[in-house]
């Protein structure tokens, strides 16, 4: 496969590989990352859940300028939890995707290169995530403290009056995230159920 500037960190016999991907988070990177590939994240990511998601689609829609840059953005799906001294975020799990798919496709369209969270996607989401060339990690469900541990800075920059759903601005380093979605149609929990309903016979 061709990197297309994402660092190829193991090739594994199954046929998938582990890379490392710093920002900016263009197309042309993400590209050649295929469903189940490993990849370690590090720059920016921004943080919105459903209600955030809900406002900046009303901000688009009112033609109002958005509290970030869409294009290229990686919107983790997250909130939160608060801050131990010392800390620059608390625990930080995924939230269940789902509950952005009735925005994310606007996002997706405007730019936004990658979705971060857990649980399966709507049709329309696959289908604007291969439209766009973008793709959907899921992070590790249950390690929010690990997740955590990855963030190095956080600072809000949207709606902080809703609290841990405001949408924050985090620094990452080697933040680690599967491909679920892919942008050449792949969808790692179809191909996995595939796999093991093939493995039965």
């Amino acid at each position: 496969r061709s990197t297309c500037g994402a660092d190829v960190i193991e090739r594994h016999a199954g046929g998938t590989m582990e890379y490392r991907i710093r920002e900016p988070f263009t197309k042309e990177k993400l590209e050649p990352l295929r469903a189940g590939d490993t990849v370690f994240l590090t720059g920016t990511i921004y943080t919105a859940r459903d209600a955030a998601h809900k406002r900046l689609i009303e901000m688009i829609e009112n033609q109002e300028p958005l509290p970030f840059e869409v294009k290229d953005a990686v919107i983790y799906y997250v909130g939160p939890t608060p801050e131990k001294p010392g800390n620059p975020i608390g625990a930080a799990g995924p939230t269940t995707s789902y509950r952005m798919d009735a925005y994310a496709p606007t996002l997706l369209d405007l730019g936004e290169t990658a979705m971060i969270g857990k649980g399966q996607r709507s049709q329309e989401v696959k289908d604007a995530a291969i439209r766009n060339g973008a793709v959907y990690f899921a992070a590790i469900g249950g390690a929010g403290a690990l997740m955590a541990q990855k963030v190095k800075s956080a600072e809000i920059v949207a709606f902080e009056d809703l609290g841990p759903e405001a949408v924050r601005r985090l620094q990452v380093e080697d933040f680690p995230v599967t491909v679920v979605l892919d942008s050449a149609g792949g969808d790692l929990y179809q191909e996995g159920r595939a796999a093991y309903l093939e493995s039965r016979k």
